[in-house]
């Protein structure tokens, strides 16, 4: 599960989606939403055609968040579902 946000610029998809596709991950799920001046988005994403693990891919990610001034959060789905249980 791949979530990031932060004011939103043309180019924000395109480095994420551009990264992801560099690390052989597969989007399996997108959905984005601007509101006024802040983007949001959610991927599902598979990383396990991917060379590389988890953390080293977290590392590259948060990378390309600083590059774009927003902040990109890649976490285990498994991670994720137990933060928002009820």
């Amino acid at each position: 599960m791949l979530t990031s946000f932060g004011l939103n610029k043309p180019g924000i998809v395109a480095g994420v989606t551009k990264a992801l596709s560099e690390n052989n991950c597969d989007i399996q799920d997108l959905s984005q939403k601007i509101m006024g001046d802040f983007f949001t988005m959610i991927m599902i994403v598979d990383i396990s055609a991917s060379q590389k693990e988890l953390k080293e891919i977290q590392t590259e990610m948060a990378k390309i968040g600083e590059e774009l001034k927003i902040k990109i959060y890649l976490q285990h789905e498994d991670v994720f579902r137990f933060m928002h249980r009820i």
